[in-house]
């Protein structure tokens, strides 16, 4: 029976998700419109590849600084540069599911299995790289609980996320898309300041 109770659970989550394929753990409040929401999330989520370039600041416990940010996504796969940040120089990451490569600059190249895995290694940066695929473009990530307040215009104005906190600030209409152009995440140990200059948004998959 309870086993039961958890299916019919679990059916009724993905049917409010309004994704198919995804099931939904978030808790939403705020000033927005639910349905608008789901409609807004159905959009964005179809949204799978992508050029950004902006500005990224970084604060941590013994760094912080400024620099570029580019990043080029093809569905799965992402090459995400940054420049100049915390005085170390130009940063390459490269990759997709279980295959990963960080280039750093006068000091090498280094391979591993995840995102999260190299920088924390390399660069001391607790970052959650495949949630950021997500929260990008404004999106929880599907696979753990959030806690979402929307805006007026029922998009994300706050996330919170596998310990994380993400304030968006602004957003940008952009080829029928509405994407974040200011945000802010806050971890434990690690405070990221994301500008978008320009956004050039693609729906490459059917």
């Amino acid at each position: 029976m309870r086993a039961r109770h958890h299916l019919l659970a679990l059916g009724l989550l993905a049917l409010l998700s309004g994704c198919a394929g995804l099931i939904s753990h978030e808790s939403l409040q705020g000033t927005g419109d639910p349905a608008r929401w789901k409609t807004h999330k159905q959009q964005t989520t179809r949204l799978d590849g992508w050029q950004i370039s902006g500005k990224v600041g970084i604060r941590a416990p013994k760094d912080s600084g400024s620099g570029t940010l580019f990043w080029l996504q093809r569905q799965d796969y992402y090459d995400i540069r940054l420049s100049g940040p915390l005085g170390r120089g130009a940063a390459r990451l490269t990759g997709h599911a279980g295959a990963v490569t960080l280039e750093v600059a006068n000091q090498g190249r280094y391979q591993a299995t995840s995102p999260e895995d190299l920088l924390k290694e390399q660069l001391g940066w607790k970052l959650p790289v495949s949630h950021l695929v997500w929260w990008i473009r404004g999106l929880p990530a599907p696979d753990s609980k959030s806690q979402l307040t929307l805006d007026s215009a029922s998009r994300l104005s706050r996330l919170e996320q596998d310990d994380w906190q993400v304030e968006y600030l602004s957003y940008v209409e952009q080829n029928g898309y509405w994407l974040p152009e200011r945000m802010k995440l806050h971890g434990r140990d690690l405070d990221v300041t994301l500008v978008i200059k320009d956004w050039q948004p693609r729906q490459l998959g059917l």
